[in-house]
């Protein structure tokens, strides 16, 4: 399974965007499918994450409210609602998911498919 992020871009403080994550060379229906983040000099960051068949989302603590994951698996993609974006937002986005089916993972750890990440820049 290949994973793309996409919808990233420049965007001012307060403003929103829409993450999208589609998989190609296989179907992601099985797998739960977690969205990371990291900016400059910083580690890889748990943002959030969703259940393969939407039952339970889960969302780091510092985007909880403002983001919601979703997916939909008629067309193979996973999505990041994000709002109230803030200056600290900024940071490349990355899609993943893990090497075993069905079970959730809330850290890079056992993630076995990545996507290329979104650049997501939010100005003052």
């Amino acid at each position: 399974v290949q994973l793309q992020a996409s919808g990233g871009g420049l965007v001012q403080a307060g403003g929103s965007l829409r993450l999208s994550c589609a998989a190609s060379g296989g179907t992601i229906g099985r797998y739960a499918v977690d969205w990371f983040r990291q900016a400059p000099g910083k580690e890889r960051e748990f943002v959030a994450a969703i259940s393969f068949n939407r039952g339970r989302t889960y969302y780091g603590d510092s985007v909880k409210g403002r983001f919601t994951i979703s997916r939909d698996n008629a067309k193979n993609t996973v999505y990041l609602q994000m709002n109230s974006l803030k200056p600290e937002d900024t940071a490349v986005y990355y899609c993943a998911a893990p090497r075993v089916e069905y079970i959730v993972l809330l850290s890079t750890s056992g993630m076995e498919y990545w996507g290329k990440g979104t650049q997501v820049t939010v100005s003052s």
